[in-house]
């Protein structure tokens, strides 16, 4: 089969000169200073394109947005001001793009819509953009893997240092190029101000943070440490990624039983389906029935934070949301307790209780937490699959890497709905996990 052949390798830059400027970035950023990679597929152009008129939509499409996303063409430097911290050069260095073909069919790739090892091939000549030997201060924030298969799908392959950018802003971003390329305006103005959520001074720790760990030599999924120096190591190796549908009846059972329990007024899939994930992996995993597992999973406090952070806001505005209870509370109370849980993880989040979170995060240097515990995403609720570009509609978008102690959350297969559940267990514990998560 062939392999993908590089067309051609390109740094972008803004289309105008932009201010030269040191960005702050603030504590949930300098939490998650790691590269993550993801992938959007489309059907052949309807129109008879070329994938050189396509290259120069896209290239022109980002120099025209990379005047309001001046950051994006920066560089990640220490602070001029405090130690041990990161900010954003704004030198509008650039973000680098890169063209590719392959003689071969999208289906040979396998399936799109979930990680798979194939699909690693998509960000294949970016790799040199985010490896361990190059000086963080060299590494674009940003860069991007166009290909064009043998069949004329295209796959638009994307690298971002996930401290510039949440899930959300990714997705503003990305509907902010897909009308450039058609030659609209930006849909969204992005602001990315982010002294709004800068800690305050004296910090004020109010609550305990069991959703943070403190920075140690043991680098999680999130965070690549980077507060200390200027070489940054790389996250944990990823082994098999493993795929469980949910289909939608079988959700509908879940939250049917829940809502039988006197203590449950009401429930979200995300609520019943992440409380059902909880139970599943602990026990699978084989925690002490006295440990107390713990799961993260990111809230969006753009309207939580007082004053409300602006519209546009491009940056980190997703905390971690928590639930904690002892495997033997996982396995033997009802399930509507686990997702009572989930609820109290998002409703503690209020202003004092987020502020105090980025306080501690400002005494400790940490990350998401580590111990015990592991994180969810729900990847399907960012709404990626929306968006028109100039060579056509975006059919549907995966991330390409789950890494250990993250499970994602994906759409189901596009005519079916539901959800598929996407993991890195070894073989044995992903059989137990499957059994516990395909109970009603």
């Amino acid at each position: 089969m062939g392999k993908i052949e590089l067309v051609e390798k390109v740094v972008i830059a803004p289309e105008q000169p932009t201010p030269r400027k040191r960005m702050f970035l603030s504590n949930i950023d300098l939490s998650l200073v790691v590269y993550q990679d993801s992938a959007s597929f489309f059907d052949p152009p309807s129109s008879q394109m070329s994938f050189s008129e396509i290259c120069s939509k896209l290239y022109s499409a980002l120099s025209k947005m990379l005047v309001q996303y001046d950051f994006m063409a920066g560089r990640l430097v220490p602070s001029l001001e405090e130690n041990h911290r990161f900010e954003i050069d704004c030198n509008g260095a650039g973000v680098v793009v890169a063209a590719a073909r392959t003689d071969r069919k999208l289906s040979e790739f396998g399936v799109i819509s979930a990680p798979n090892a194939e699909l690693r091939e998509l960000v294949v000549f970016l790799h040199g953009e985010g490896d361990q030997e190059t000086d963080v201060k060299e590494r674009p924030l940003a860069s991007l893997q166009l290909t064009q298969f043998g069949c004329g799908s295209l796959a638009l392959a994307s690298r971002y240092n996930h401290c510039t950018l949440d899930g959300l802003a990714i997705r503003d971003f990305e509907v902010n190029l897909a009308a450039l390329t058609r030659g609209d305006d930006l849909i969204i103005v992005p602001n990315a101000d982010r002294t709004l959520l800068r800690a305050r001074n004296p910090p004020k720790i109010c609550h305990p943070h069991f959703e943070y760990s403190k920075s140690t030599d043991t680098h999680n999924l999130f965070t690549l440490q980077g507060k200390s120096g200027t070489n940054v190591r790389q996250s944990l190796t990823e082994n098999q990624i493993h795929v469980l549908y949910l289909a939608s009846q079988k959700i509908a059972s879940f939250k049917k039983k829940a809502l039988k329990a006197n203590n449950l007024e009401n429930t979200t899939t995300f609520q019943v389906v992440a409380a059902k994930i909880w139970k599943a992996r602990s026990i699978a995993t084989r925690m002490p029935e006295d440990k107390v597992s713990t799961m993260l999973f990111p809230v969006d406090v753009r309207r939580r934070v007082v004053p409300e952070l602006p519209d546009g806001f491009a940056g980190n505005a997703l905390v971690p949301g928590f639930a904690r209870a002892t495997v033997r509370e996982l396995r033997e109370l009802e399930d509507a307790c686990h997702i009572r849980k989930v609820q109290e993880g998002v409703e503690r989040l209020d202003d004092e209780y987020i502020k105090s979170g980025i306080d501690w995060l400002e005494e400790n240097k940490g990350a998401p937490c580590v111990e015990d515990s592991f994180s969810l995403v729900a990847w399907w609720r960012l709404g990626l699959e929306e968006q028109l570009f100039a060579w056509g509609r975006l059919k549907c978008a995966t991330p390409l890497a789950v890494k250990p102690g993250l499970v994602m959350l994906l759409p189901g297969p596009q005519d079916q709905g539901g959800l598929n559940i996407c993991l890195d267990l070894p073989e044995d514990q992903m059989q137990e996990f499957c059994r516990i998560m395909l109970e009603i």
